[in-house]
């Protein structure tokens, strides 16, 4: 027997297709049965990799029982909240404003059947434990509740509704403040919350936070000793710690203790999109050849296990196989030890933390760099000069025989906002460290989401079985464009840029708050649960209102366009009390705002091809995160006209910065002069 799920597109949505309990989609089947039999809501919200999800699934949702009572009292639905990112983060605000505790995964939320929440938690127990309810016992309050006392209920709901839409006016309007005193207020308060220890903010457990590690990049690029020293800490002890795959590439969630040591073992595209993209702002501060090696392990592992054959990657790896989390990862040592030859042996249980006690529960090993190659060769006596290839030789010989493992489960569907990051990531990091087939590998990521994602004017939030589907939100739009941009620099193709005019029309015709500035979430024809959102602060991807207003600002000084520099302004005035206020919740905000107030230096360099490549590599010195610079071959058709300058074969640049532009120069020396 299946339920109503078995015909979804979504990975995480199938995985419940063989409950008891009577599941529906999101969607109108489901909402018209709750009116019509005024029945309550129960709203599950999850995702494929997530661990406890899974748990909650095994010990509720596939018990006969309690499925027998959710079914007679509930009109059930479920959730994949990467698909439906809007519901996801209206119900997460609600539950904290009713628990005030953190939200989470598994989201369990219970609505009126006019969708308003009225009580919600993350994970419930099958049986009481942790402080929490049995979910039975719960079911069954709820329902004696919502029978017995509905006008308290709906009062209740109703009252949380109009705190909810009131969020929809946005932050209190304001005048931004200025960049160097917020700039200074936000970086003192996160070297209040740095681990001078073990780097990155706060205790455990410790996420990555890449939107503030960019702010950080670009504090340390204007010569802030703090925030390079906050950053490249950060980076270094990630890279060496068992948060990334020592052996395979890429990197996990988050970790849970403070010494990045032990990962919530799940692979998320959205957070390895971005960490290519600070890798390679980290590599142009200080090139440490780690941050090389982590990129390198990171593309490859991109290409070889999430990249779908038509293009595009996929959206996650989950956190168990084999019925354990992290069993496709942990070793025994003894494993370790019969998988290498001898002269391999010493040095990899040295360099891994394997002649350690055991750091999972106890009984096994998670690996991590604990020891560079050349420092445990010459503390085994062994030659110092061939360690890194020997370290390279006994990860290849593991990575075959963890190949063998059950492997873990994967959500194939590709998303656009988390492709868009990564494609970011690849540009920047292509253009930063001179290779051109992670170029070419962006373009080809660009490529296949214009082909399959933007469809007769408007962009799609998924693209799953040979379809898209789910019209985008902000973020998908933001952070395309965005990416783009960063594309046009590495290479410019006129298909990117008409691309990414498209999207801030986009933008500005169907997300803006012409009245009270800013963007929502949803476009103004997708239909929102309680209120269209508008959020500012950033969480484990960069807030859409913060790369939205970033990116109209490069674009609209890029191509003198007035209407996207006035959507942008008009944005950060709607999170003026933010930036003042909460300046360490918004570090992307607080990156658009210093570019609002010291523009970037914008050049247009055009000549031949050959010119072209050599202007380049003079150029190639300056940190990418703080200039835009585009390549234009002469001879190149349908530019607008402001790109559309004459330039003799040796090449000639223009250099603006915000609505100021000097005259032309004729050699890359002469333009870093004007830079310097």
């Amino acid at each position: 027997m299946s339920n109503r799920l078995a015909d979804a597109a979504s990975p995480y949505l199938r995985q419940h297709a063989d409950n008891p309990v009577d599941w529906y989609p999101w969607g109108e089947e489901a909402l018209a049965r709750a009116r019509e039999e005024s029945r309550p809501i129960l709203l599950s919200i999850g995702y494929s990799a997530c661990h406890w999800c899974h748990v909650m699934a095994h010990e509720s949702f596939t018990d006969p029982a309690i499925a027998r009572i959710m079914n007679a009292g509930f009109v059930n639905i479920k959730v994949d909240r990467e698909e439906r990112p809007d519901l996801d983060q209206v119900y997460q605000l609600a539950q904290q404003m009713m628990t005030r505790r953190a939200g989470g995964w598994p989201l369990t939320v219970f609505l009126t059947p006019d969708l308003l929440p009225f009580y919600g938690g993350t994970y419930f127990p099958k049986s009481p434990r942790y402080g929490l309810p049995g979910f039975g016992d719960l079911l069954q309050q709820i329902l004696t509740v919502y029978h017995q006392r509905g006008e308290e209920v709906q009062a209740q709901a109703t009252a949380l509704g109009e705190a909810l839409g009131r969020l929809e006016k946005g932050h209190d309007p304001a005048e931004p403040p200025r960049w160097p005193s917020a700039a200074q207020a936000a970086l003192t308060a996160l070297g209040q919350h740095f681990d001078r220890r073990w780097g990155g903010l706060g205790d455990a457990p410790k996420f990555p936070q890449v939107p503030t590690l960019e702010f950080l990049a670009l504090q340390a690029a204007q010569g802030n000793a703090l925030g390079l020293e906050m950053l490249g800490q950060t980076l270094a002890a990630m890279a060496r710690g068992g948060l990334f795959d020592q052996i395979g590439g890429g990197f996990f969630r988050y970790s849970v203790d403070a010494r990045w040591e032990i990962p919530h073992f799940e692979k998320m595209l959205y957070d390895n999109g971005q960490m290519l993209s600070i890798y390679a702002l980290g590599y142009a501060l200080h090139a440490d050849p780690l941050y090389v090696e982590v990129m390198e392990a990171s593309v490859s592992w991109l290409m070889r296990e999430m990249r779908g054959p038509e293009g595009g990657f996929y959206s996650a790896l989950d956190a168990d196989s084999a019925g354990e989390e992290g069993h496709f990862y942990l070793w025994q040592r003894s494993a370790v030890e019969n998988a290498l030859d001898p002269e391999l042996r010493a040095l990899a249980l040295r360099c891994w933390g394997l002649d350690r006690p055991a750091n999972f529960e106890g009984r096994a090993w998670h690996l991590q760099r604990s020891m560079e190659p050349a420092a445990a060769a010459m503390a085994l006596g062994e030659a110092e000069g061939t360690a890194a290839q020997n370290l390279q030789r006994a990860r290849e010989r593991l990575f075959h025989v963890r190949a063998e493992r059950p492997r873990p489960g994967l959500d194939d569907k590709r998303l656009c906002a988390w492709n868009a990051l990564t494609l970011r990531g690849l540009a920047l990091a292509g253009r930063t460290f001179g290779r051109q087939e992670w170029i070419r590998l962006a373009q080809e990521t660009a490529d296949f989401l214009r082909a399959r994602l933007w469809q007769n004017g408007r962009l799609y939030a998924v693209w799953k079985e040979e379809r898209a589907y789910q019209p985008a939100y902000l973020d998908d739009h933001a952070f395309l464009l965005q990416a783009l941009l960063e594309l046009l620099q590495g290479e410019f193709r006129i298909e990117d840029l008409h691309f990414a005019r498209d999207l801030a029309d986009a933008l500005l015709d169907r997300f803006m708050d012409a009245r009270h500035g800013g963007f929502f979430f949803t476009a103004d024809d997708q239909p929102a649960p309680v209120t269209r959102m508008k959020p500012s602060q950033d969480q484990a991807i960069p807030t859409g209102n913060g790369v939205a207003i970033l990116a109209l600002q490069r674009l609209g000084h890029l191509l003198g366009e007035g209407r996207y520099l006035d959507a942008a302004a008009l944005g950060l005035q709607a999170f003026g009390g933010d930036l003042e206020e909460h300046g360490l919740a918004v570090p992307t905000l607080l990156c658009a705002l210093r570019e609002a107030q010291e523009p970037l230096p914008t050049m247009i360099i055009r000549g031949s091809l050959t010119a072209l490549e050599s202007w380049r590599a003079t150029l190639s010195g300056q940190y990418p995160g703080d200039r835009v610079m585009v390549f234009i071959a002469n001879g190149m058709k349908d530019l607008p006209p402001i790109l559309e300058r004459a330039a003799p074969a040796g090449g000639r640049a223009w250099l603006c910065r915000g609505l100021q532009c000097l005259a032309p120069v004729d050699s890359p020396e002469e333009l870093l002069a004007l830079l310097e």
